[in-house]
């Protein structure tokens, strides 16, 4: 490969468990008018495809999959071999959305970018569970709905097996574009659950990867969603003593130690009607807001450093009887959340990967003293009980130990990957290094440090002599006061 994409090239290997024989043409992407599923501002010389998979690998017989897949050709003279492999999170997610946001990124100079969807994330394949209605109400409501997911269940079976759509298969689905492509080795570029599939890939095919930059680590030792609780605990208690440090937060607010817990307990007492503006539609509505989902709603709120540094303000508003901005940020977290993930996709992988692994005798001590509580974790082992099975890999569960140099991120207010679980993942990998920045599970904000760092280890193809210095003049966004634009 000379860092350039092969635009039809066929894969001649032999066809077993891991390797299909297919081709793939890449050219032209098609434009998506308004109000396709993403605005679309991807650079004219972007190439757009597909690659058909079986959807039984280990038959190879049956039901074929269209896998999209976009690249973003290098745009300098000197190309390097090796793409960038973004994985997107989830899981659920389809990672092509994700390559407008890629149109101008720097390391398009030196490398091709190349996005390929994890199969039932997209097209006739999607394993999607949408609601039967686009209104505020419908995600503030609990996420794994049994009905819900048992109509959702019935209507995907109908065109899809769901027990073929495991991490296995997509990585092996991604290796194949990797040699259709021309590529003889890649970089994987993967946050939250893309962590967990990158790792998963570099067992399958570690051959393939020149380097690996993961962030908000969910290794195998994660069992999604066991652990949510106590995480959103973690980051919830670290925000508010950051408040109470903080002289401005701590002046508008006053120590809010104990308010959220006593909101929650009277929402569980009495679910409150409040009445909110639909940000999207700018429509007032009145909602009925109840204890679960806002504690589920400002879970998934704080996934964002930004929105963790709104919490302090939302909850002083609650204390004084205003509900509207936690309804607010509780339902427009979940609706982003909603949209961004497949359920059907989602409950295809964690069900047999995750859940299978949980003794429900681990949630109560696990989710005690915690303001999300067991809850989730309880719907979801329901949703997984009516799903169909599937037994997942023997080795799913077990810690990855290739040699692979591996640049982990781990943010310190991380809601729901903290910190340990990067420790967990480099404690087995011999050629990484573990950074823990003032971030929550993502952020938006001025990154630089954090960009330098992944450039140099991306040139270097290596952790050695990293200088990872500037991460210690990190620090948090200024939480959000009274007056200050919520825009």
């Amino acid at each position: 490969a000379d860092g350039r994409p092969n635009t039809s090239k066929e894969d001649t290997s032999t066809k077993d468990a891991t390797t299909t024989a297919s081709t793939i043409e890449l050219g032209p992407c098609p434009v998506i008018e308004p109000p396709g599923p993403v605005e679309n501002d991807l650079p004219e010389d972007a190439l757009c495809g597909v690659y058909e998979v079986p959807e039984n690998r280990a038959t190879g017989e049956g039901r074929m999959l269209e896998i999209d897949v976009i690249v973003l050709p290098a745009t300098g003279p000197k190309a390097k071999p090796d793409p960038i492999f973004p994985i997107a999170g989830g899981p659920g997610s389809a990672v092509t959305e994700s390559a407008p946001w890629w149109a101008d990124a720097p390391e398009r100079e030196k490398r091709d970018i190349v996005f390929v969807d994890q199969r039932g994330t997209n097209g006739s394949h999607l394993l999607d569970c949408p609601p039967l209605a686009d209104d505020p109400q419908v995600y503030l409501e609990p996420y794994f709905e049994i009905e819900a997911m048992t109509r959702c269940r019935d209507e995907l079976m109908a065109k899809a097996d769901l027990t073929q759509y495991g991490t296995d298969a997509f990585v092996d689905d991604l290796n194949d574009v990797r040699a259709a492509l021309g590529y003889d080795q890649i970089n994987l570029m993967g946050g939250s659950y893309g962590s967990r599939a990158s790792l998963v890939y570099m067992r399958r095919h570690p051959e393939t990867v020149r380097t690996a930059n993961l962030s908000g680590l969910a290794p195998p030792a994660f069992r999604n969603p066991l652990y949510h609780a106590q995480e959103a605990q973690n980051a919830l208690e670290a925000v508010l003593a950051q408040c109470r440090a903080d002289r401005e937060c701590l002046r508008a607010y006053g120590d809010l130690t104990g308010v959220w817990e006593d909101v929650l307990d009277e929402l569980e007492a009495s679910p409150a009607e409040v009445e909110i503006v639909d940000r999207e539609t700018q429509e007032t509505h009145t909602v009925t807001l109840a204890r679960g989902p806002a504690a589920s709603g400002l879970r998934v709120f704080m996934y964002s450093t930004e929105g963790s540094r709104r919490v302090p303000k939302i909850l002083h508003a609650a204390k004084q009887g205003d509900l509207s901005p936690l309804a607010s940020a509780a339902m427009g977290s979940s609706r982003a959340l909603d949209r961004a993930l497949a359920e059907g996709q989602l409950l295809s992988v964690v069900c047999a990967e995750d859940l299978a692994r949980i003794d429900p005798a681990e949630i109560d001590p696990l989710t005690e003293n915690t303001f999300l509580g067991a809850q989730r974790v309880r719907d979801q082992m329901a949703a997984c009980a009516i799903w169909p099975e599937r037994v997942a890999p023997s080795t799913m569960g077990d810690a990855v130990d290739v040699e692979v140099p591996t640049l982990l991120l781990s943010g310190a207010i991380d809601p729901v990957t903290g910190p340990w679980w990067g420790e967990e993942a480099a404690s087995h990998l011999p050629n990484s290094l573990h950074i823990i920045a003032p971030i929550a599970h993502y952020s938006i904000g001025d990154l630089d440090c954090l960009d330098q760092i992944d450039a140099a280890f991306l040139d270097a193809g290596s952790v050695d002599g990293l200088d990872v210095s500037c991460v210690a003049e990190m620090d948090y966004p200024p939480f959000e006061l009274p007056g200050d634009d919520e825009s």
